[in-house]
């Protein structure tokens, strides 16, 4: 058997416990995919990555990101969080500030911030929300249509029906049924917060299938959202959304747009440090 430095960082939080949680596996080159799939399922969180030598001589390193169920192309808080344990365990980057990081999307690029990290948005594919789909989504959830202020479909790896509604509060108020969530992959809502609170929207994110599954803090959602939201003058180009409210969570998603990139930010910390053995 072989022992693999490992690390469990939780991700869009200040504080241990309040974030989604990230397993990260390092320098998981021996491993090949039916053990990152058996360990992932074994961890049983919504991600597990595993951190490899690059193969584009721009990338710092590569990841391969896992759920229990699959793997993925991307996604937004193991890439904040695969950063944070790399960096943590001596990384360094090629340029100072900037981590790239290779992917099944290709290259993603880093800015680290102080205390936190940001990834550039993947390039996002939109489209329309027909109306058997939104009456069923809305059906599933429990919103009421007059509550719809727009739905959008947002493809940047995972593919969400993204909805903007009326208010943060009947957001927070959702109440999914699991069996006619079924029929869709993914469902991320927003709606603002009331004036003056200490951010701007409130988000949640649902797994539809093969189980209801509400995930804590979503990078890849809030960076469809926020693209979607500040290219149709929706939202600010710079504003702090709150995830995982009705799960005990604080999560905090910090977006800015500079040109034509949106950052997805927010700070990680390291809960547990150790090896894995296969």
């Amino acid at each position: 058997m072989t022992r693999f430095a490992f690390t469990q960082v939780d991700v869009f939080t200040e504080a241990p416990l309040l974030g989604n949680p990230l397993a990260v596996v390092h320098g998981a080159d021996a491993l090949d995919e039916a053990l990152m799939q058996a360990f992932a399922r074994w961890t049983n969180l919504s991600e597990t990555t595993f951190l490899l030598e690059p193969r584009d001589p721009a990338a710092d390193y590569r990841v391969r990101i896992f759920t229990p169920g699959g793997e993925l192309p991307f996604a937004g808080h193991p890439t904040l969080g695969s950063c944070h344990a790399w960096l943590e365990r001596g990384g360094r980057p090629k340029t100072a500030g900037t981590v790239v990081q290779e992917c099944g999307v290709g290259l993603v690029r880093l800015r680290l911030e102080a205390t936190r990290a940001a990834f550039a948005a993947p390039k996002l594919e939109r489209g329309e929300v027909d109306a058997d789909d939104l009456g069923a989504v809305l059906a599933a959830l429990g919103v009421p249509a007059g509550k719809v202020v727009a739905a959008q479909w947002l493809k940047n790896g995972p593919r969400w029906l993204g909805l903007l509604l009326d208010s943060a509060e009947t957001v927070l108020a959702i109440a999914p049924d699991a069996a006619r969530m079924k029929r869709f992959a993914e469902v991320g809502v927003v709606g603002p917060q009331p004036h003056g609170s200490d951010t701007a929207f409130e988000v949640r994110g649902f797994v539809g299938h093969p189980n209801l599954y509400e995930d804590p803090v979503t990078g890849s959602l809030n960076a469809g959202l926020a693209q979607w939201l500040i290219g149709t003058g929706r939202a600010p180009d710079r504003y702090v959304a709150s995830q995982g409210t009705r799960l005990g969570r604080a999560g905090r998603v910090r977006i800015e747009k500079e040109g034509e990139t949106v950052w997805v930010g927010g700070q990680s910390v390291t809960c547990v440090r150790g090896e894995a053995t296969f």
